[in-house]
């Protein structure tokens, strides 16, 4: 075959690429490679499925794929200049106003026929072009489908079902002489739309109102509806085929004659060149980094805040799955949050593996064991897992609150969450921060036009509000990134490109950020109206204490602290005495203690356990009998029905637990106690998961091969095309078999072919079916025939193998020229 003999299938074109070609399109389309294909020809089948090209399609750009869609309404095949031809024009119509534009589309069009190439979307040599079948049946026009070109079918397909007849009335209504036959007929039609001066000259005879018909159907949708009997402009119309009958009510408005009145353009307005992303403001990068890095440490504080919250066990899991309403309502009040980003932080530390379900029969979220080895970790180092867990995740947060296709509400930790394409948009976001230089905020409208432009399949249905998803998936990106510290006033802050370089990593963006986190405190300012003002972050051990010794008044830049009788209790029940409560205030305040609160401690303490509450069912035990008469006469206490066992002792009909929040109510200091007697000290137990890994992302499809597995499989295909293209000797007394099937010879004969074989050192063809009952052919270099097996290597597996003759259907030798 000569070198220079054009392809006349997609096989024979892939077959004519080389390996890095060949490498490229299975990069570019993973989906082919699963399972790795046994020849060219079965690649290129199934480079042709509906499926695979679907998914090929919607990773195009709005060039390349305006380029194929434009192929599909050329004829088949097409020249390079008639499909440039289409992108830009014939320039009759409007002059030089589209100079610009077409050398635009000029000049980016051999990159998007490349694209096209590669992806095995478009074959053959620029003469003579085409769109691979299924490719044309998914973009080119139909009444089910119409074309995104908003061009109809041409008029040999809209005349397929018409009367002789009526094709020879609408040649003479056209002024054009009869033919003896209708395609004949179609053909004439067809060359006198396609004609400019004719056509012009048959578009000046038309009426006013025939033109605004036309109009009104040139750039789609070309269809339109008629009465029995239409008005006198659809009749001039009708009659001379420029619109053609599709149903008794609907005429469509033939391909050739709308591209005359586009002046030949398939597209209205050809992208060639992406959407430039437009900076809304520049910012010092400084001060960029520095919000960036105050932002994460409020991601740190309220991931930890959250969890904290869930310490004890967290709230009941749904029996549909998720989080209720009620309680992300609680996480957002106990946040300070708008609903919408407490389902952010949920979902974040659900995705870093730091909350899961604890398993149980009444099923809880609650903490991981890998929580606390994450509490461990330096700030920086608690950050970058943060960001490494929320980039790659396929959970959207901001589906939180819609419905699904079912109608149903869609719950925090819910299972209908994940969205494939989510860490690509992010990603791609993300990367186009990287491209502005830093300190530059992107404006998003022209954000997400660029998008919209990389990828105008993907997403592409719009949701109740009028935008797409993956339009929605950037924009919750940026607010996203902003509350993560990922970006700081609109901008990307150096930790995290650092973050996205892939040289760089984790270990980077940590040591950039580390400088920028504030150091944790040891101390904290007392004031004398029973506060204490923490004026940055406190170190862990002092922050821990002090949450239990008073409430959290207020959040910000200044932690503000309050100091209550039910604070101080509560530090009592976790078994603290008043003189550690006093030494760890002196030990930790920058500023004297305040009377008052010495004073509150020590009224506190002296209250403190004076009333003992055991299990009777329950029981108050005081040796004031006085203060056991009070209770008793006090009307509150009613609903306990208490009645005296002894002087000092009363018994309830309520558990423990209920009378001593009942005596608290009552403004009692009551203290739990054991069956012995012994203050029972209440610290908050901490109640932690089994061991679980973090949610895996929900893959988009197949993952991109690496070189190793590329080499492998190109290796591999080349050598199964080998295999079954590969020419070979028929014995003289046997009839010449089907191309394709296995090769047959009597066991002597395989014996005797494959011993000369390996003696002089030849490759053979060989027919094999394997112990599952697979037939396969294969091309062996024979290098030991002994014990009932030849051992040799094989060129399909590109590697020695060891097969039983007996299962080997037949031999022949290869010819000549056969490698």
């Amino acid at each position: 075959m000569g070198t220079t003999t054009p392809p006349r299938t997609l096989a024979e074109a892939l077959r004519a690429r080389g390996d890095e070609s060949l490498a490229g399109l299975l990069r570019a389309r993973p989906d082919l490679l699963n399972p790795v294909p046994n020849d060219i020809t079965q690649l290129a089948t199934r480079a042709g499925t509906r499926a695979s090209v679907v998914r090929a399609l919607e990773h195009l750009d709005r060039f390349a794929l305006q380029t194929a869609e434009a192929l599909a309404v050329a004829p088949d095949p097409a020249p390079y200049d008639t499909l440039l031809s289409l992108l830009t024009g014939d320039g009759l119509d409007d002059g030089e106003q589209r100079d610009d534009a077409g050398a635009a589309v000029t000049a980016a069009l051999p990159g998007a026929l490349a694209t096209l190439r590669e992806q095995a979307l478009v074959w053959g040599e620029d003469e003579r072009l085409r769109l691979v079948r299924t490719a044309r049946e998914l973009l080119a026009p139909s009444p089910q489908h119409p074309s995104p070109t908003g061009l109809g079918p041409t008029v040999a397909e809209a005349t397929a079902g018409m009367s002789p007849g009526r094709l020879q009335e609408i040649l003479t209504a056209t002024g054009l002489p009869a033919t003896h036959d209708p395609v004949s007929a179609v053909a004439a039609l067809s060359a006198l739309f396609t004609d400019r001066t004719r056509m012009a000259e048959l578009l000046d005879t038309a009426p006013v109102e025939a033109l605004s018909v036309l109009d009104r159907l040139v750039w789609g949708p070309p269809y339109g509806e008629v009465t029995p009997n239409p008005t006198p402009p659809v009749k001039w119309l009708r009659d001379r085929g420029l619109l053609l009958p599709v149903s008794t009510r609907t005429v469509v408005l033939p391909r050739e004659a709308a591209l005359h009145l586009r002046a030949g353009r398939a597209h209205r307005v050809p992208e060639p060149v992406p959407p430039v992303v437009t900076a809304a403001a520049e910012r010092d990068p400084q001060a960029v980094d520095r919000a960036a890095a105050g932002q994460a440490f409020t991601a740190l504080s309220t991931v930890e805040e959250l969890l904290k919250l869930w310490n004890g066990g967290g709230p009941p899991i749904l029996r549909a799955g998720g989080l209720s309403v009620r309680e992300l309502k609680r996480a957002a009040t106990a946040l300070d949050v708008p609903e919408p980003i407490a389902a952010f932080w949920v979902e974040l530390a659900y995705a870093a593996g730091l909350l899961a379900s604890d398993g149980e029969t009444d099923e809880r979220y609650a903490p991981t064991p890998a929580y606390d080895e994450w509490l461990d970790l330096p700030a920086q180092d608690r950050w970058t897992h943060l960001a490494a867990a929320w980039l790659p995740a396929t959970r959207v947060p901001g589906l939180v609150g819609g419905q699904d296709a079912k109608g149903r509400a869609l719950s925090a930790l819910g299972p209908e969450l994940d969205r494939s394409a989510a860490p690509d948009v992010r990603r791609r976001v993300l990367a186009l921060f990287t491209e502005l230089p830093p300190g530059t905020a992107p404006d998003p409208e022209t954000l997400l036009r660029r998008l919209r432009w990389e990828r105008p399949l993907r997403g592409s249905a719009p949701s109740g509000d009028g935008t797409d998803l993956r339009s929605r998936l950037a924009l919750w990106t940026l607010n996203e990134a902003e509350l993560l510290g990922i970006t700081g006033r609109g901008a990307l802050a150096a930790h995290t490109r650092a973050l996205l370089n892939e040289d760089e990593g984790e270990e980077a963006a940590a040591r950039l950020l580390a400088p920028l986190l504030p150091e944790p405190l040891d101390h904290v300012l007392l004031q004398a109206d029973l506060t204490a003002v923490a004026p940055g972050p406190l170190e862990r051990p002092l922050a821990e204490t002090l949450s239990v010794l008073a409430d959290v008044e207020s959040k910000g830049g200044a932690t503000v602290y309050r100091f209550t009788p039910g604070s101080v209790r509560r530090a009592l029940d976790a078994g603290q005495a008043a003189a550690d409560l006093h030494a760890f205030l002196a030990a930790h305040s920058r500023t004297p203690v305040p009377q008052p609160l010495s004073y509150l401690i020590d009224d506190v303490a002296r209250r403190h356990g004076h009333l003992r509450i055991g299990a009777a069912s329950a029981y108050v035990r005081c040796d004031d009998e006085a203060v056991l008469n009070e209770i008793l006469a006090d009307r509150r206490s009613t609903g306990l029905r208490l009645r005296r066992l002894a002087p000092t002792v009363l018994a309830a009909q309520a558990d423990p637990g209920a009378l001593l929040e009942a005596l608290r109510e009552m403004g009692y200091a009551p203290a739990a106690e054991s069956a012995d007697g012994d203050v029972l000290i209440t610290r908050a137990g901490a109640r932690r998961t089994p061991p679980r890994t973090p949610p895996v992302p929900v893959p988009e499809g197949p993952p991109t091969p690496d070189a190793t597995l590329l080499g492998a499989a190109v290796r591999a295909i080349r050598a199964g095309d080998t295999a079954a293209t590969v020419a070979r000797k028929e014995p003289a007394d046997t009839p010449s078999s089907a191309p394709g099937s296995l090769p047959r010879t009597t066991p002597a004969e395989t014996l005797a072919t494959v011993q000369a074989a390996a003696m002089t050192g030849s490759a053979v063809w060989i027919g094999y079916v394997n112990a599952e009952g697979a037939a396969s052919q294969r091309v062996i270099a024979p290098v030991r025939v002994e014990g009932g097996f030849v051992t040799g290597y094989d060129h399909t597996a590109d590697e020695v193998r060891t097969y039983p003759l007996h299962r080997i259907t037949g031999v022949a030798e290869l010819a000549e020229d056969g490698t």
